[in-house]
């Protein structure tokens, strides 16, 4: 996400920063510059065009030729209007006073609404908020049935009809055994088509007016650019929806949607699809998205996705261990799992500052932890939790159990070594000064 649009803008600051003097001419050529990244990422012309006027119209200013940083002031009134350009602020969704929400998913077919309905009813899930989902796309072959199957997976409740029930209601009804059932959240799942037409939207409206949703949340597929930002002008017109979700962002999307839907519309986006699981769905903060592009990093977003991949008590039991110096290979083997709930590397390096520019050209393969625990898992419980035992005749039986070699498991064994001296270390170098914090979680 932003890969290309990223190294685009830092070819120009690197430049700028070079500069012995910024003047009005080598402002210009830098605006050029980014307005062609911006345009080869699917900015909308209209969107790009007036961003970087904004910052032009700062950018000259004489605050910024005179400072002794100009290349550095250029950057910040990027990211500021960066920000702004993205919403400036998060927007959760709107909860209604008197329970269930109603929230409306629109969209065309295969943007993604299905899923993301299923992974709208985890979050709330997992923040104490029961959820029921409503099949209403009765069109598509298999739809309701795959909402049922989501929801079984995620053990959250689907309401559906017979075939030849009319949508506006199933919505209707839906929403009122959400309400019988003391649903906090009601997510209705409707139809899509594969082009707008008048019947598709005739129909949303009517499930609109039927139900009076408080979040009508248009669903775009990121992958689709401009196309994505013109079908989402043509829903808000007729449906007024409250806000975005944008899919597929972890795909080979440009991000042109993203920089360019709000603009267009004026409504927030409020989360972003980043992978196929059903936990993969991001709420969307635009300060946080512009110093991603501007490869700044997202501490923020890692440490959220830290917290929810380690629970706090099974934190609070490895850092104790660590305390007592007792950390053991089951307990590394804890946080590994914890790791990859976390998401692919290549998400998690992108929100590490200035990982991607050292890392540029390494191959981040999410297959080294599939060989981590494959040598782990092949030790005994003895061998896990007493590591010094681990003679040659052991490790080559771990070798042969985990296929690999017996070179990958001494470096494993080594590296294992000394992050349990350095722990050793950090704890008693610190008497009295509270407990050593692990890296996930607690």
């Amino acid at each position: 996400m932003f890969e290309r649009l990223s190294e685009r803008f830092d070819e120009v600051f690197r430049r700028l920063r070079g500069q012995g003097k910024i003047s009005e001419r080598n402002i210009d050529d830098a605006l050029r510059e980014i307005r062609r990244s911006l345009l080869e990422a699917d900015v909308n012309y209209g969107v790009a065009k007036a961003f970087i006027q904004r910052v032009k119209d700062q950018a000259i200013g004489r605050d910024v030729l005179k400072s002794l940083t100009p290349g550095q002031q250029v950057i910040k009134i990027v990211h500021d209007e960066l920000v702004a350009l993205l919403g400036r602020e998060s927007q959760p969704v709107r909860l209604a006073d008197l329970p269930p929400t109603v929230i409306m998913l629109v969209g065309l077919q295969g943007c993604g609404k299905t899923t993301v309905g299923g992974k709208l009813a985890l979050q709330f899930k997992s923040h104490g908020r029961p959820a029921l989902l409503v099949a209403a796309d009765v069109y598509r072959p298999a739809a309701v049935e795959q909402l049922q199957t989501l929801g079984a997976a995620i053990q959250v409740p689907v309401f559906s009809q017979p075939p030849g029930v009319d949508p506006v209601a199933i919505c209707s009804q839906g929403v009122d055994e959400g309400r019988r059932t003391n649903r906090s959240v009601v997510i209705m799942d409707t139809a899509g088509r594969l082009s707008i037409d008048e019947a598709m939207m005739d129909e949303l409206v009517r499930i609109r007016e039927a139900t009076k949703p408080h979040e009508i949340l248009f669903v775009a597929d990121g992958m689709l650019g401009q196309d994505a930002v013109e079908t989402a002008r043509r829903f808000h017109e007729r449906l007024a929806f409250t806000g975005v979700i944008l899919t597929k962002m972890d795909g080979d999307a440009r991000g042109g949607a993203a920089l360019s839907i709000r603009e267009v519309t004026g409504k927030p986006i409020k989360f972003l699809g980043t992978g196929e699981k059903p936990q993969d769905l991001e709420p969307f903060h635009p300060d946080r998205m512009a110093s991603r592009i501007l490869g700044m990093g997202d501490i923020l977003s890692l440490v959220e996705r830290a917290e929810q991949a380690l629970e706090r008590e099974q934190a609070e039991r490895i850092e104790e261990r660590l305390r007592r110096e007792e950390f053991t290979f089951d307990d590394f083997i804890e946080q590994l799992e914890a790791v990859k709930k976390m998401g692919p590397l290549d998400q998690l390096m992108s929100m590490i500052p200035g990982a991607n520019k050292a890392l540029k050209g390494v191959q981040v393969d999410d297959r080294a932890f599939r060989q981590t625990e494959a040598i782990i898992r092949s030790m005994t419980r003895q061998e896990r939790r007493q590591p010094h035992i681990l003679n040659g005749s052991r490790r080559r039986r771990i070798a042969s159990g985990s296929g690999t070699t017996v070179q990958d498991v001494n470096r494993l064994v080594k590296q294992f070594q000394m992050m349990q001296k350095m722990m050793k270390q950090m704890n008693r170098a610190r008497p009295g000064r509270g407990r050593v914090r692990i890296p996930f979680g607690g």
